[in-house]
């Protein structure tokens, strides 16, 4: 396309001095002239304007050209901002977790033998169902167990522990289909969000870019350079936005432990949970027919009661599947989490993005968004030419009417 662009431009010169030799013998090779000359200039001029977006034409220090390699650093840290402001924010983010039914999917997994309940799942749930178990004091025990239990419960500060959990999680690498999820979710809510992105990048780009239409191919380089980010993160498991996904995770497993405005809102959010009251009928449910056996069974050795911590966690499931009350308090606990981790941690993340770009050499980033645009940057030049003769011949048609 490119040796296209050129021949009509070259093409449009042959024509030109053609029809200089014979302009006295016809008015007609006025108007031949008068296309040809104005199809040159306008060639040469959007050859100039499109070789400036990326590089320096014929090398000469002219300014604002090479557009792209001299702000880089700029458009990598809008390109950050923008996913910052317009990605991972509360609305964006409730209104995606909004459409799931994250409680609804965990318990028709605990419910479906099929589906769920591995040995490491319970093997963990009967350990901790134990300690806790064993916590409590047997006097109070009977007809109090729901209020005896929810009172533990109550004392018991969870932010620490779940903040332990986590840890513990990372140092053995079992945190790592977490990460895969949440990529693979952040390339769903970037897919449903694409107009809006488009519509940014349009409102954004210089009035230049966007007569030539540069800006929607702008866009389609960003989402395609983003869709390939998340790709890689997925494939490469030491990819260096995985490592800043870690040091969010890590950062968030501290706060957990340390940061005394995060756990009084976790407090708050549990003390919500306890006060249920289908959170209380399930429980007393449950508790009534397991309570006499399963510390026994529990603590048999080689798992022997790992039967009735099933039926436990599919009887949780059960009630995870079919109450929808249950269901909106579990889900909006976790759409609350969710919003709040995206608040605290999501400028790690954007922060690879502008650091990858910035890391970018001028020739990569404008070879890559170059070949992105590829045909269409050809297109203006051709289309450049065309229309130039054509106003060309306008305005010698005009002149000679004068």
């Amino acid at each position: 396309m490119r040796r296209v662009a050129t021949g009509l431009v070259g093409a449009m010169a042959a024509l030109f001095l053609g029809a200089r030799q014979f302009q006295g013998m016809h008015p007609a090779w006025g108007y031949v002239l008068a296309f040809a000359e104005a199809g040159m200039i306008g060639g040469m001029a959007d050859w100039f304007a499109v070789t400036a977006l990326f590089r320096r034409p014929l090398g000469l220090p002219i300014p604002h050209t090479a557009i792209v390699p001299e702000n880089k650093d700029r458009i990598a840290d809008t390109m950050a901002q923008f996913l910052q402001d317009n990605f991972l924010i509360p609305p964006v983010v409730a209104r995606r977790l909004r459409a799931m039914n994250l409680a609804g999917a965990a318990g028709d997994w605990l419910a479906d033998p099929g589906k769920g309940g591995s040995t490491r799942l319970r093997d963990g749930a009967a350990d901790l169902a134990a300690q806790v178990l064993e916590s409590l004091d047997p006097e109070r025990l009977g007809s109090q167990v729901r209020g005896g239990l929810f009172r533990q419960l109550d004392k018991l500060e969870v932010s620490p522990l779940i903040g332990q959990m986590l840890a513990t999680a990372i140092a053995d690498k079992r945190h790592m289909p977490v990460i895969e999820s949440l990529v693979r979710w952040s390339g769903l809510t970037i897919e449903d969000n694409e107009e809006l992105i488009r519509e940014m990048i349009h409102r954004r780009t210089n009035a230049v870019l966007r007569w030539t239409g540069l800006d929607e191919t702008l866009a389609n380089s960003v989402l395609d350079g983003v869709y390939k980010l998340l790709a890689e993160v997925i494939v490469d498991p030491d990819h260096p936005l995985r490592g800043k996904v870690e040091e969010g995770l890590a950062k968030l497993a501290d706060d957990l432990q340390n940061d005394a405005e995060l756990r009084a809102k976790i407090e708050r959010l549990k003390a919500e949970l306890i006060a249920n009251p289908a959170v209380s009928v399930w429980w007393q449910s449950v508790w009534e027919r397991l309570r006499s056996a399963m510390l026994e069974r529990l603590r048999r050795p080689a798992g022997a009661g790992n039967g009735q911590l099933a039926e436990a966690l599919t009887e949780l499931g059960r009630h995870l599947r079919d109450d929808p009350r249950l269901q909106h308090q579990i889900n909006r606990f976790a759409r609350r989490t969710l919003v709040g981790i995206s608040v605290r941690y999501g400028n790690q993340i954007v922060r690879l993005v502008s650091e990858t770009v910035k890391r970018w050499d001028a020739d990569t980033i404008t070879t890559r968004l170059e070949s992105a645009v590829g045909r269409d940057l050809q297109f203006i030049r051709l289309n450049g030419t065309l229309v130039g003769g054509f106003v060309g011949v306008v305005i010698h048609t005009v002149d000679v009417l004068l």
